[in-house]
């Protein structure tokens, strides 16, 4: 009898064991399924450019900015040649000569941006306080803006961008102490 009541708390042990094995196989499966989802293959080609991962190199090399204001990604490099199948030989610039050139897949991610697309820099010109100088081409219409008590007049701006025409509404009244010349252009 006694021995009886002894195999039936063991096999309730046993079942209740591979209850708690079927039950974490159950979460493991879909944990990995959800990571599964936003993992994809990572695969560069010679050439490629890529951006760097710099946060493991956190206390050891800073690029200029401290903590938060840190860059995650530096770059774009491009890519020499393929070590591995995780393995890649990046072109380093100058001031990153102390640093090996071999980084794993782990730490790159794809430029998107078009390289062919580059200002020079010596055609953007910076004011002292470090803002793009953008001159106003014409005024292109005048509207009044009514608040509670008064009206301010407003015009229409076409303004010479790098990136194209750009168009925004500014008060008249600051417009004309800055761009007096440009005023013969606005249509009432």
């Amino acid at each position: 009898m006694v021995e009886s009541v002894v195999r039936q708390l063991c096999g309730l042990r046993l079942e209740k064991i591979s209850q708690i094995k079927d039950r974490l196989k159950a979460a493991r499966d879909r944990q990995k399924s959800y990571a599964d989802k936003r993992r994809k293959p990572l695969e560069f080609s010679v050439g490629d450019y890529v951006l760097l991962k710099v946060s493991p190199w956190k206390g050891v090399v800073r690029f200029g900015k401290k903590e938060k204001l840190a860059p995650r990604f530096v770059g774009p490099f491009e890519i020499i040649e393929k070590v591995g199948p995780v393995a890649y030989r990046l072109d380093l610039h100058e001031e990153l000569d102390g640093v090996h050139d071999m980084f794993h897949v782990s730490n790159l991610k794809k430029c998107l941006a078009d390289l062919t697309l580059q200002v020079p820099l010596d055609e953007i010109q910076v004011n002292a306080k470090l803002n793009f100088v953008e001159e106003p081409m014409k005024f292109l219409e005048r509207e009044f803006k009514k608040l509670k008590c008064n009206r301010i007049a407003i015009v229409k701006v076409w303004w010479n961008s790098k990136r194209g025409p750009e168009f925004m509404w500014e008060r008249e009244d600051q417009m004309k102490l800055k761009y007096p010349y440009l005023f013969s252009y606005v249509s009432s």
